[in-house]
């Protein structure tokens, strides 16, 4: 049953250098996929590779290098290809431009941003990076400590934050204009251990809005807003 179901999820990993095999040529790396689900014949799998690579803008005569002979940003597209070798509905992707350069971290997500409307692809974006979840995603679920916090369209949760994680999130990120008035706010103290977190709501130790309440009740997720959503007891009541 998982295996229908690995099939329809794929993955596209953040480190491109240690996501491939050194030992397999680019061909054998893409056409796994398709044969360990056989769903190309084996006299049809070479055309497949060159037509996943021709989409993901590498050219077919690169199909007997190693992964070595290529730099970041196509192994990246080597990941890519690979993870589309199956037409799945859902492709998770780790962090997928963190380990690039700033200008092929550009070509990568305009790629990426070219295959989700070309081929009606979903993706599960995680990322620290801000600037990119704003210019990629169009819902954002933001996290503290492995515990959903807020959950909203892109706008919403940029524009008008409801917890203040998030806010404290998006107050950090710096703005490429000089003249711009800063309004950051730090955090003070420490992310808390997973394994022994505080009672209560989870940011309460670091909080500013914190009461009494948030020390001893954790406050579920809930529809604080028109599609959006905040897991704060006092949501309705904070002005950043």
């Amino acid at each position: 049953q998982l295996k229908t179901v690995w099939r329809n999820i794929q993955m596209i990993f953040q480190d491109p250098y240690s996501s491939l095999n050194p030992r397999m040529t680019l061909e054998q790396i893409v056409a796994e996929p398709l044969h360990n689900y056989k769903v190309v014949d084996s006299n049809k799998q070479r055309d497949r590779v060159a037509e996943l690579l021709e989409i993901v803008g590498l050219r077919p005569e690169y199909m007997s290098r190693y992964p070595h002979a290529f730099s970041g940003g196509q192994r990246q597209r080597i990941g890519v290809a690979r993870a589309l070798a199956l037409n799945p509905q859902m492709i998770v992707c780790d962090e997928p431009v963190s380990a690039l350069d700033v200008s092929v971290q550009a070509q990568v997500l305009n790629l990426l941003q070219e295959l989700r409307d070309r081929l009606d692809l979903t993706y599960l974006f995680i990322s620290h990076d801000l600037s990119v979840v704003r210019h990629l995603c169009d819902r954002v679920m933001v996290m503290y400590v492995g515990k959903i916090v807020e959950v909203g369209s892109t706008e919403d949760l940029f524009d008008d934050p409801l917890h203040p994680y998030s806010e404290a999130l998006l107050s950090s990120a710096p703005t490429p204009d000089p003249r711009a008035k800063l309004n950051h706010k730090p955090l003070m103290g420490e992310v808390p251990d997973p394994s022994n977190p505080p009672s209560g709501c989870y940011f309460h130790p670091r909080c500013r809005f914190a009461k009494d309440r948030c020390k001893v009740e954790e406050p579920q997720l809930r529809e604080v807003k028109p599609n959006h959503w905040a897991s704060c007891h006092f949501a309705e009541e904070i002005e950043f």
